[in-house]
Protein backbone atom coordinates (compact mmCIF):
# COMPACT_ATOMS: atom_id res chain seq x y z
CA UNK A 1 0.00 0.00 0.00
CA UNK A 2 2.25 2.97 -1.62
CA UNK A 3 5.22 1.92 0.74
CA UNK A 4 3.46 0.59 4.10
CA UNK A 5 1.92 -2.24 4.84
CA UNK A 6 -1.53 -2.54 6.67
CA UNK A 7 0.18 -4.65 9.75
CA UNK A 8 2.34 -1.03 9.85
CA UNK A 9 -0.63 1.02 9.65
CA UNK A 10 -2.45 -1.30 12.37
CA UNK A 11 0.57 -1.39 14.23
CA UNK A 12 0.85 2.37 14.50
CA UNK A 13 -2.92 2.86 15.14
CA UNK A 14 -2.54 0.30 18.12
CA UNK A 15 0.36 2.52 19.63
CA UNK A 16 -1.75 5.23 19.42
CA UNK A 17 -4.34 4.16 21.06
CA UNK A 18 -2.43 2.19 23.49
CA UNK A 19 -0.51 5.94 24.31
CA UNK A 20 -3.75 7.66 24.19
CA UNK A 21 -5.65 5.02 27.09
CA UNK A 22 -2.58 4.55 29.16
CA UNK A 23 -2.08 8.78 29.56
CA UNK A 24 -6.10 9.41 29.96
CA UNK A 25 -6.33 7.21 32.56
CA UNK A 26 -3.68 7.78 34.93
CA UNK A 27 -3.59 11.53 33.78
CA UNK A 28 -7.64 11.84 35.04
CA UNK A 29 -6.59 9.68 38.11
CA UNK A 30 -4.29 12.86 39.19
CA UNK A 31 -5.73 15.46 37.12
CA UNK A 32 -9.58 15.55 38.34
CA UNK A 33 -8.66 15.28 41.99
CA UNK A 34 -6.38 18.86 41.30
CA UNK A 35 -9.34 20.23 39.59
CA UNK A 36 -11.22 19.40 42.67
CA UNK A 37 -8.83 20.78 44.75
CA UNK A 38 -8.63 23.97 43.23
CA UNK A 39 -12.23 24.80 43.64
CA UNK A 40 -11.81 23.48 47.33
CA UNK A 41 -9.43 25.65 48.32
CA UNK A 42 -10.08 28.82 46.50
CA UNK A 43 -11.46 31.96 48.54
CA UNK A 44 -15.29 31.32 47.92
CA UNK A 45 -14.79 27.58 48.20
CA UNK A 46 -15.18 24.96 50.56
CA UNK A 47 -12.02 25.17 52.14
CA UNK A 48 -10.44 27.69 51.25
CA UNK A 49 -6.85 28.12 51.37
CA UNK A 50 -4.98 31.14 49.41
CA UNK A 51 -1.38 29.20 50.35
CA UNK A 52 -2.07 25.71 48.68
CA UNK A 53 -4.22 27.71 46.14
CA UNK A 54 -1.91 29.93 44.63
CA UNK A 55 1.45 27.12 44.47
CA UNK A 56 -1.36 24.00 42.92
CA UNK A 57 -2.65 26.90 40.39
CA UNK A 58 1.02 28.63 39.79
CA UNK A 59 2.18 25.07 39.13
CA UNK A 60 -0.38 24.14 36.34
CA UNK A 61 -0.17 27.37 34.86
CA UNK A 62 3.45 26.74 34.60
CA UNK A 63 2.91 23.11 32.72
CA UNK A 64 0.26 24.26 30.80
CA UNK A 65 2.24 27.39 29.43
CA UNK A 66 4.85 24.91 27.84
CA UNK A 67 4.23 23.68 24.32
CA UNK A 68 4.38 19.65 24.44
CA UNK A 69 6.80 19.83 21.63
CA UNK A 70 9.62 21.59 24.02
CA UNK A 71 8.05 19.09 26.77
CA UNK A 72 9.00 16.29 25.24
CA UNK A 73 12.30 17.70 25.25
CA UNK A 74 12.80 19.08 28.68
CA UNK A 75 11.96 16.03 30.46
CA UNK A 76 13.89 14.10 29.22
CA UNK A 77 16.28 12.80 31.93
CA UNK A 78 12.74 11.87 33.61
CA UNK A 79 11.42 9.73 31.08
CA UNK A 80 14.70 7.77 30.97
CA UNK A 81 14.63 7.66 34.47
CA UNK A 82 11.26 6.30 34.83
CA UNK A 83 11.49 4.35 31.61
CA UNK A 84 14.85 3.64 31.14
CA UNK A 85 14.53 5.30 27.34
CA UNK A 86 13.74 7.99 25.60
CA UNK A 87 11.88 6.45 22.84
CA UNK A 88 9.16 4.03 21.52
CA UNK A 89 5.36 4.53 22.61
CA UNK A 90 5.83 3.30 26.60
CA UNK A 91 8.34 6.73 26.95
CA UNK A 92 6.49 8.97 25.32
CA UNK A 93 3.40 8.27 28.20
CA UNK A 94 5.38 9.99 30.41
CA UNK A 95 5.97 13.76 28.75
CA UNK A 96 2.04 13.14 27.68
CA UNK A 97 1.29 12.74 31.50
CA UNK A 98 2.91 15.48 32.55
CA UNK A 99 1.40 17.62 28.96
CA UNK A 100 -2.42 15.98 30.11
CA UNK A 101 -2.57 15.84 34.02
CA UNK A 102 -2.38 19.57 34.74
CA UNK A 103 -4.78 19.95 31.00
CA UNK A 104 -7.42 18.14 32.62
CA UNK A 105 -7.15 19.85 36.37
CA UNK A 106 -8.02 22.91 34.60
CA UNK A 107 -10.78 21.39 32.63
CA UNK A 108 -12.47 19.61 35.86
CA UNK A 109 -11.78 23.38 38.06
CA UNK A 110 -14.25 25.04 34.71
CA UNK A 111 -16.47 22.44 34.36
CA UNK A 112 -17.24 22.28 38.72
CA UNK A 113 -16.91 25.68 38.59
CA UNK A 114 -20.39 25.46 36.66
CA UNK A 115 -21.93 24.07 39.36
CA UNK A 116 -24.85 26.86 40.67
CA UNK A 117 -24.30 28.31 43.83
CA UNK A 118 -27.72 26.85 45.27
CA UNK A 119 -25.97 23.12 45.36
CA UNK A 120 -23.50 24.24 47.17
CA UNK A 121 -26.49 25.90 49.55
CA UNK A 122 -28.47 22.67 49.87
CA UNK A 123 -25.12 21.02 50.34
CA UNK A 124 -24.76 23.00 53.06
CA UNK A 125 -27.85 23.03 54.43
CA UNK A 126 -28.77 19.88 54.77
CA UNK A 127 -25.00 19.33 56.42
CA UNK A 128 -22.99 17.58 54.56
CA UNK A 129 -19.06 16.99 54.96
CA UNK A 130 -16.43 17.99 52.35
CA UNK A 131 -16.85 14.23 51.57
CA UNK A 132 -20.04 13.99 51.23
CA UNK A 133 -20.33 17.67 48.69
CA UNK A 134 -17.89 16.54 46.32
CA UNK A 135 -19.26 12.45 46.30
CA UNK A 136 -22.99 13.70 46.11
CA UNK A 137 -23.79 16.97 44.96
CA UNK A 138 -20.62 18.94 42.93
CA UNK A 139 -19.79 15.55 40.88
CA UNK A 140 -23.02 14.40 39.94
CA UNK A 141 -24.12 17.51 39.03
CA UNK A 142 -21.12 18.53 37.23
CA UNK A 143 -21.08 14.63 35.47
CA UNK A 144 -22.20 15.70 31.55
CA UNK A 145 -19.81 18.46 31.68
CA UNK A 146 -16.90 16.57 33.20
CA UNK A 147 -17.48 14.01 30.58
CA UNK A 148 -17.05 16.51 27.19
CA UNK A 149 -13.82 17.77 29.87
CA UNK A 150 -12.69 14.30 29.32
CA UNK A 151 -13.62 13.93 25.70
CA UNK A 152 -11.80 17.46 24.96
CA UNK A 153 -8.48 15.82 27.00
CA UNK A 154 -8.83 12.75 24.77
CA UNK A 155 -8.40 14.44 21.86
CA UNK A 156 -5.95 16.67 22.81
CA UNK A 157 -3.57 13.72 23.44
CA UNK A 158 -4.43 11.77 20.14
CA UNK A 159 -2.39 15.22 18.79
CA UNK A 160 -0.04 15.51 21.32
CA UNK A 161 0.80 11.46 20.23
CA UNK A 162 1.22 12.81 16.79
CA UNK A 163 3.95 15.16 17.98
CA UNK A 164 5.57 12.42 19.68
CA UNK A 165 5.69 10.69 16.79
CA UNK A 166 8.35 13.22 15.38
CA UNK A 167 11.07 11.71 18.27
CA UNK A 168 10.37 8.17 18.25
CA UNK A 169 7.30 8.25 19.79
CA UNK A 170 5.83 5.85 18.14
CA UNK A 171 2.25 5.62 16.76
CA UNK A 172 0.39 7.71 13.37
CA UNK A 173 2.17 10.25 13.93
CA UNK A 174 5.98 8.63 13.82
CA UNK A 175 4.02 6.95 10.77
CA UNK A 176 3.35 9.89 9.04
CA UNK A 177 7.16 11.53 9.68
CA UNK A 178 9.14 7.90 8.88
CA UNK A 179 7.31 6.92 6.24
CA UNK A 180 5.78 9.89 4.84
CA UNK A 181 7.46 13.08 5.15
CA UNK A 182 10.95 11.67 5.01
CA UNK A 183 9.71 9.77 1.88
CA UNK A 184 7.66 12.12 0.52
CA UNK A 185 5.33 10.04 0.38
CA UNK A 186 2.14 12.27 -0.23
CA UNK A 187 -0.39 9.09 0.76
CA UNK A 188 1.31 7.99 4.06
CA UNK A 189 0.52 11.66 5.08
CA UNK A 190 -2.61 11.82 3.86
CA UNK A 191 -3.69 8.54 5.28
CA UNK A 192 -2.14 9.12 8.81
CA UNK A 193 -4.68 12.61 8.76
CA UNK A 194 -7.53 10.30 7.36
CA UNK A 195 -7.11 8.17 10.31
CA UNK A 196 -6.91 10.69 12.95
CA UNK A 197 -9.72 12.66 11.71
CA UNK A 198 -11.93 9.23 11.92
CA UNK A 199 -10.45 8.62 15.64
CA UNK A 200 -11.37 12.15 16.58
CA UNK A 201 -14.51 12.03 15.20
CA UNK A 202 -15.29 8.88 16.77
CA UNK A 203 -14.25 9.79 19.97
CA UNK A 204 -16.24 13.64 20.16
CA UNK A 205 -19.03 11.64 18.77
CA UNK A 206 -19.19 9.01 21.82
CA UNK A 207 -18.64 11.80 24.02
CA UNK A 208 -21.41 14.44 23.28
CA UNK A 209 -23.83 11.56 22.95
CA UNK A 210 -23.08 10.64 26.93
CA UNK A 211 -23.00 14.06 28.00
CA UNK A 212 -26.27 14.82 26.09
CA UNK A 213 -27.87 11.68 28.14
CA UNK A 214 -26.37 12.97 31.29
CA UNK A 215 -27.65 16.18 31.11
CA UNK A 216 -31.27 14.35 29.85
CA UNK A 217 -31.52 16.26 26.96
Amino acid sequence: MNGVSTELIMRSVYETVYMVSVSLLIGALIGIPLGILLVLTRSNGIKPNAVFFTVLNGIINILRSIPFIILLVAITPLTRLIVGQTYGSTAAIVPLLVYIAPFIARLVENSLLEVGPGIMELAKSLGASTFQTIRFFLLPEALGSLVLTLTTATIGLIGATAMAGTIGGGGVGSLAITYGYERFNTFVIVLTVIILIIIVQIIQGAGNRLAKKLRHE
